[in-house]
This record gives structure tokens, sequence and C-alpha cells, in this order.
């Protein structure tokens, strides 16, 4: 266990100086900021708290940028090491693979759990400016946070087997932004344009709400917006919310992390340094 937290601490503080991860901290309490003002004109209409408002805003926004921050800390976790060469010297310590990649992943976990508490912290802080109401949506917000943190760990996962599968960081760096392209832009697409050829057919009835909770992306979001008073701040997902239980969206999130975990853990075991 020791090692595993060597591990962790050495690559925390690496990641504490990757520019990007400090441009999307910044953009992320920004675009908070944003969200917590545009918002704060519809309370009244909603009957909703300003916060709570806020996190149905903060939600849409996370399902972009949660993925984002935690593929971008994660592609080169493997890649990197094996372009410096550093894999063997690595590996040489008396930690498994297995604990190699979990010290890993626990400082990613930490980089972004402090992101997100920096960004949805800065929200809180002015939503509580604007309402005196707003601690009604506490509960709303810490929801946020640790189902965000489960989607995060999500595409940590994917992000460690996309840099076991390149051995490249260049490579790797093109196979995540793939993958965020995929599913978090064009996935909803293809299952708009299924649900629309189907008109009403078994598709819709039978496949697209399994389909849905498939992807953490959209676990995630209908998980929040069905468990949040302000689900109908969120037109366009909300019916999909409520044909959905929030168990069944937050059974989604919860085993994707250790599923994708799994996967890299086992395709790092095949890499020869």
């Amino acid at each position: 266990m020791s090692g595993i937290l060597g591990f962790a601490d050495a690559e925390f503080r690496i990641a504490l100086r990757n520019r990007w991860v400090a441009i999307l901290t910044v953009t992320m309490a920004l675009f908070a900021l944003v969200l917590t003002l545009a918002g704060s004109g519809p309370t009244g209409t909603l009957g909703a708290d300003q916060l709570s408002v806020t996190v149905a805003s903060l939600t849409g926004l996370a399902v972009y940028l949660v993925p984002l921050i935690a593929l971008l800390v994660s592609f080169d976790a493997v890649a990197g090491e094996v372009e410096r060469g550093t894999l063997a010297l690595t590996l040489a310590y008396p930690v498994t693979r297995w604990g190699v990649l979990m010290g890993k992943f626990l400082a990613h976990i930490a980089i972004l759990a402090v992101a997100l508490l920096v960004g949805y912290g800065v929200a809180a802080a002015t939503a509580f400016g604007l309402d005196p109401d707003a601690a009604r949506g506490l509960e709303a917000l810490v929801r946020l946070y640790w189902s965000s943190l489960l989607l995060g760990a999500s595409f940590i996962g994917i992000g460690y087997l996309a840099s076991t599968v390149a051995r490249r960081p260049a490579t790797a760096a093109g196979l995540v932004i793939g993958v965020w392209l995929i599913l978090i832009v064009l996935y909803d697409l293809g299952l708009l344009a299924g649900v629309v050829a189907d008109d009403g057919g078994a598709f819709t009835t039978r496949v697209f709400p399994w389909m849905l909770i498939g992807n953490p992306a959209d676990a995630f979001r209908l998980f929040n917006l069905a468990a949040s008073d302000a689900t109908a701040a969120a037109a366009g997902v909300d019916g999909a919310a409520n044909s959905i239980m929030p168990l069944q969206a937050l059974a989604s999130i919860a085993i994707w992390p250790f599923a994708a975990f799994a996967l890299a853990a086992w395709r790092f075991r095949r890499i020869v340094p």
C-alpha cells in the first residue's frame, strides 16, 4: 500500500504541473460562474432556489468538461513512460503493475476532485450570494460532486486503456479525443437518429433506454436530472430522465470506473517495457 501511495504522490505532483489541467480548472470555474449568474433569472418562474437551478445547468457543463479533464490527465499515463523509456525503471520497484496503475488512478482522481471543488465551489458561493434560500440546493450540489467524480473515474480508466493500446502519447491523445467525440457528441446524435427512424417501435421502447444508460455520460446526466428539483430547467432530456429509474443510471456510472480500470490493467499486463 505504501508503494501505491508513493506512486500516487509522484503522479499528483506531475499532474499539478500540467498546464492543461490548470486551464481546464479555470475554464470550469468561469463557466460555473457564468451559468450561475445566467440562471438567476428563471428561479422565480421555476419555483426553485438558485443553487438547484445552477446544479441543473452545471450537469450539462460537467458532461462535457469532466470527461475531457479526465482524459487529458490520463492519456499518457503509460504511453508517456514508454516513450520516455522510464517504464522499465517504474516496474522495477516492488509494486505490482496493478499497484502502479492504481497509484496513478488515485492521483488523477485527486486532481479531478480539486478541479471540481474549485468549479462547483465558485458556483455555490455565487448562488448563496444571490439567493438566501440557496441552501435548499446543497444536497443536489453534493450529489453532483460525487457523481462527477464517478464520471471522471470512468474516463480516467478509458484514458489508461487508450494509453496502453497506443503506447505513444501523440497516438493516445488522438484516441482519447476520438473517444470524447464519440461518447459525448456523436453517441447521442446516433441514438436520436435511431429514435426518429424507428418512429416509436421496438428500438425506442426497448433498446434506446438501455443504450442511453450504457453511456456513462448519459447515465450521469439522467441520474442528476432525475434526482433534481430543477429538471424542467434542462429541456430536451427531462423526458428521458423521468422514464429511467435513477438507480439504473447510478448503477451504470458506478460500474463503469471498475470496468474501465480492469480493462486498462489487463492491457497493461501485456506491455513489455
